[in-house]
């Protein structure tokens, strides 16, 4: 048995990691501050003999110290995530991510505990490449466009990691994560797909934001966590950045109808300007597909959970919380 620290663990992600590594036999404790995750998401979880919900922020450097101190491994979810976050809060978001990441780092460098980092596919920004290479050099719009404060700051998080590794012996892995979906996952913060059924549901407008001929892969959070879950025992993976997601790609457009149809709904799509729905100047990526042939290469595993299928499940899980 392995002892695990998940720092967001009452988030989306978070909350279906800690869910495996119970069912792997493991303990594990879950530090969240609630900002964006949810007691919801790990009710089920409260009272089992190997789980442990506290409630802090990463940066209550105490608390977070203890908890590093006597875990195996820390999975460092926590951040702050969603496009309209990142616009609304854009001091509260570059701070959260790199003050925080660094706050985890410190605590890890005492004992050379394993730390993996989930990072986003955010940082490959504006680059016009087919698929993105975990190598390839990283494009970002200009300062005065606020939506690439969120890039530049997991950049700097990726950079954390790595110099931990290189100067101070901490093992780290880098993960980039393209669309991670699954039950969950709140519309609340932008969030594409649960915002798409949700809208599904109540038959009213589903909304794209922009032409909607930009294109996404989604990845099931089951693909993502067993990535995780093989990836913190790899010894291979240490100082390694690696991308995380489904290399089959829809247009957001495509997407819309693709949901209309399974919820069996009479919405309609519609389109709004960007400008309406962020900010202007907003600028938005054409297309992020990922190249995963390394994370592959490293854990024999490649994703299994179809688009359709994922998208039955959120439907599953979304149409539970409208009809309540």
């Amino acid at each position: 048995m392995a002892n695990y620290l998940i720092t967001g663990g009452a988030g989306f992600i978070g909350s279906h990691l800690a869910e495996r590594l119970l069912a792997d036999g493991h303990h594990v404790t879950a530090l969240d501050n609630l900002s964006s995750g949810s007691m919801d998401n790990i009710t089920h979880l409260m009272g089992l003999p190997h789980f442990t919900f506290l409630r802090h922020d990463v940066m209550e450097v105490e608390v977070l110290a203890e908890q590093v101190a006597t875990a195996d491994a820390v999975y460092h979810l926590a951040a702050t995530v969603g496009v309209f976050n990142i616009i609304k809060s854009p001091v509260e978001t570059i701070g959260n991510n790199i003050d925080g990441t660094e706050a985890v780092l410190r605590a890890a460098s005492l004992r050379k505990t394993k730390v993996l980092l989930t990072s986003t596919s955010e940082v490959y920004g504006k680059s016009d490449k087919a698929s993105f290479g975990e190598d390839d050099d990283l494009v970002l719009g200009p300062t005065s466009k606020g939506r690439w404060s969120y890039a530049a700051s997991k950049i700097i998080d990726e950079f954390l990691a790595l110099a931990y590794w290189r100067e101070f012996q901490v093992p780290t892995v880098v993960v980039r994560l393209f669309n991670t979906i699954g039950p969950r996952q709140t519309g609340e913060y932008g969030m594409v797909v649960p915002r798409f059924i949700r809208q599904a549901l109540r038959d009213e407008d589903v909304t794209v934001f922009g032409g909607g001929e930009q294109t996404r892969s989604f990845t099931d959070v089951s693909d993502v966590v067993e990535w995780l879950v093989r990836l913190v025992d790899c010894d291979a993976a240490v100082g390694q950045v690696l991308n995380l997601g489904n290399p089959k790609e829809i247009t957001i457009s495509g997407l819309a109808d693709r949901i209309i149809e399974m919820a069996g709904s009479a919405s309609r799509v519609s389109h709004i300007p960007y400008t309406e729905a962020y900010e202007d100047g907003f600028e938005d990526i054409a297309r992020r597909l990922p190249d995963i042939a390394k994370v592959v290469a490293l854990t024999g595993y490649s994703p299994m959970v179809p688009l359709d299928e994922s998208l039955r499940r959120i439907h599953a899980w979304c149409a539970q919380r409208v009809e309540a």
